[in-house]
C-alpha cells in the first residue's frame, strides 16, 4: 500500500496470530516490485492495541483468511469498523522446489496487488 499510495492512507499489517519473522518468500516476490518486506513485522490485533494503535481510528479491515474474517468481524462488534474479505491464494505448502514456491507467492502477491488497485484505486505513488 505505501509504495502505491505513500502517506496518503495509513496502514497497519495485522493478523490473527503475531509470527513477527515474515517469510523468505514473500521477502522475495515483494522485492521484484521494489517492496521491501525484510524489516516488516507482524503482530496481533491484540498486540496493536497493547503498542498503542487504537482500532477504533481504523476505517477498514482487509481479511486475507477465514480465520482473519472471523476475529475481524469480531472486533466489529466493538468497534466501528468494515470488513472486507479477499480470498487469496494461500502459498504456503505449495510447490515442490524453490522455483514452483516462488511462483506460487507470485501470484498470491499479484491477487493482492489487484484487488488493492481495484479497491483503491491507480496509484499515486512513482510504482514499476
Amino acid at each position: 500500500m505505501k509504495r502505491f499510495y505513500g502517506t496518503d492512507i495509513y496502514i497497519q499489517s495485522a493478523g490473527v496470530k503475531s509470527d513477527l519473522d515474515i517469510d523468505g518468500f514473500s521477502i522475495a516476490v515483494c522485492e521484484e516490485i521494489g517492496v521491501e518486506l525484510s524489516r516488516h513485522r507482524s503482530r496481533s490485533f491484540e498486540e496493536m492495541q497493547e503498542w498503542g494503535d487504537d482500532l477504533s481510528g481504523f476505517d477498514l479491515v482487509v481479511a486475507l483468511s477465514p480465520a482473519s474474517q472471523r476475529q475481524a468481524l469480531e472486533l466489529t462488534r466493538f468497534y466501528h469498523l468494515a470488513v472486507e474479505y479477499w480470498p487469496i491464494l494461500d502459498p504456503t505448502g505449495l510447490g515442490e522446489g524453490r522455483e514452483e514456491k516462488l511462483n506460487s507467492y507470485r501470484q498470491a502477491r499479484d491477487q493482492i496487488k489487484d484487488r488493492i488497485i481495484a479497491r483503491f484505486g491507480p496509484p499515486t505513488e512513482e510504482s514499476d
